[in-house]
């Protein structure tokens, strides 16, 4: 099955393996089950949804243009990573409906503490991966 190999090479792509917290928000109908149901083969284990308490190591975070403002969602979502969690923001590519300029995802980024890479394409989706700065090992 083509799909399901894609979606875990998906799951490569976003750096997600066996055993990490992935926390998933902004699902709808227009997400990409496959990848999402990759990504959860990947891990071992189910999504987490808005309402965990838990430490995550990846949130997944659906974006299309029109959800709202994208400063405000990233400073709610960078409360439950990890040290060295990142975030991806995914988008509909280019000329898809709701599509977001990657440009916009990196203006919003910043006054989150975040910091953005170079998208990656993922089927009908983008990743871009944001993430935290490195904070300074402490001196012996």
């Amino acid at each position: 099955m083509v799909a399901a190999a894609d979606a875990q090479n998906y799951a490569q792509k976003l750096g997600i393996a066996h055993g990490m917290v992935v926390q998933e928000l902004g699902w709808d109908e227009d997400t990409d089950d496959d990848l999402r149901a990759g990504i959860e083969e990947t891990i071992g284990s189910e999504l987490l949804d808005e309402d965990t308490d838990e430490v995550v190591d990846v949130v997944l975070l659906w974006w299309r243009d029109g959800d709202g403002d994208l400063v405000d969602e990233l400073m709610d979502v960078v409360s439950p990573l990890s040290d060295d969690g990142v975030v991806w923001v995914l988008t509909p590519k280019t000329g898809q409906p709701g599509h977001v300029d990657p440009s916009e995802i990196a203006e919003s980024a910043t006054p989150a503490g975040l910091t953005s890479t170079t998208p990656v394409s993922l089927g009908t989706w983008t990743g871009t991966k944001l993430t935290q700065p490195k904070t300074p090992s402490k001196q012996r």
